[in-house]
């Protein structure tokens, strides 16, 4: 029997808040952060994204700051965050079995274009000293590790836009398979900059007003910046210290398309669902809620629908499913991190947070996709949808303990 993997912190920062009670209050209100962006854009012709306003005081020393690009602050902001609500004291005792798992889709783009713009337009010789170690897609697994003492297994995950799922799955691995105890996991990313919004820009997948994921009109996906981390433990390891429980993490599926690089098929979405739900031990009608992936384009709304279905048969007509994409955007490597927030305080609360800025029902779209408006609604288990270019799907379950 492998060891149940229970949830005992979260933590998040986006558009949305700067930490996960915050993000959580604006997802049950609906309130979307999609907005226009105020960082240096330069000649973008689409300006709109989920951009954090300011960063809390986080208490990061000025030291470690300076071998950090925003995408690692975001992650060690969110695990300080989580730690401290899961009570983790991590000591000489602990530390070799407590672990850091983060996705990434991107990697420090921040520094990237900061070294490209000095070097090629103001004739500087020479890159940043800590360009390497701020730019790597592993950096903020490493500082999450630096911040918080942590020595057990510690490595980043990328996937795209499954990253968080990859990453959340993988730190549940580690405790059943006996490798930790505890695992700090999630995932972040800051893709609000020049280079990294020009190459979206180019792809005519980006909206250029706000994201309506399942709507008639909806235009495309918006980025978004932010991260979203979570404190996991093994049930036995988390009842000995007396810490609360949150959830439990019950099941995880994978699969690849493996057919193209952008285009999403039916059939991955599929059978990482069917995957996810036989790993939790779950029939269909056992779930009450589904965090879509939900970007808000026209290829994708449209065969995740298809994909639910075929699932969830008859009883997808009595699944409440919404994208919280709709009010956090799409950020990429932390989406799933986000959504697992939303999530396991779905189930926490009763209430199923809403999708966003719907106007139009598009008959491709027709499951129950919560418009506009929360739902009360008891969920007995949720799960959570991550696919991503290079056709790489994750799917979590969650349940109440």
């Amino acid at each position: 029997m492998s060891r149940r993997v229970v949830i005992t912190g979260i933590g998040g920062i986006c558009g949305l808040g700067t930490d996960a009670s915050a993000i959580w209050a604006e997802m049950r209100a609906g309130r979307s952060a999609i907005g226009p962006v105020t960082s240096e854009l330069h000649d973008l012709k689409i300006r709109v994204g989920s951009e954090i306003k300011a960063l809390p005081d986080h208490g990061i020393d000025r030291k470690r700051l300076v071998s950090m690009d925003r995408f690692s602050l975001l992650a060690a902001i969110a695990a300080r965050e989580a730690a401290a609500q899961a009570g983790l004291q991590v000591d000489d005792a602990n530390s070799f079995r407590t672990g850091a798992i983060v996705g990434v889709g991107v990697c420090g783009w921040e520094a990237i274009e900061e070294n490209y713009r000095a070097i090629l337009l103001e004739g500087r010789n020479r890159a940043g000293i800590f360009t390497v170690p701020k730019v790597m897609p592993g950096a903020a697994a490493g500082q999450v590790s630096m911040n918080l003492g942590l020595r057990g297994p510690v490595f980043g995950v990328t996937s795209a836009c499954s990253s968080s799922n990859h990453a959340i799955a993988s730190a549940v691995d580690q405790i059943r398979l006996g490798r930790a105890d505890v695992m700090l996991a999630g995932g972040t990313d800051a893709p609000l900059v020049w280079g990294i919004l020009k190459a979206w820009e180019a792809l005519r997948v980006l909206s250029p007003d706000t994201c309506r994921p399942f709507s008639a009109d909806r235009q495309g996906l918006v980025l978004g910046e932010g991260a979203g981390m979570a404190v996991l433990e093994s049930y036995e390891h988390a009842s000995a210290r007396g810490a609360e429980i949150l959830a439990e993490i019950v099941g995880a599926g994978f699969s690849a398309d493996a057919s193209d690089i952008v285009a999403p098929t039916i059939e991955g979405p599929e059978a990482a669902m069917r995957a996810c739900l036989a790993d939790a031990g779950l029939n269909p009608e056992d779930v009450d809620y589904l965090n879509a992936h939900g970007t808000g384009t026209k290829a994708n709304d449209q065969i995740e629908t298809a994909a639910i279905k075929r699932v969830f048969g008859e009883h997808s007509g009595k699944l409440s499913v919404s994208s919280t994409k709709s009010m956090h955007a799409h950020c990429l490597g932390a989406s799933g991190a986000l959504e697992l927030i939303a999530c396991v305080m779905a189930i926490r609360e009763g209430v199923v947070p809403p999708t966003a800025n719907y106007r139009e029902p598009d008959p491709d779209c027709d499951l129950d996709v919560t418009p506009n408006v929360a739902r009360e609604r008891k969920v007995r288990a949720a799960i959570s949808n991550g696919f991503a270019f290079g056709g790489t799907n994750a799917v979590l379950a969650f349940k109440p303990v």
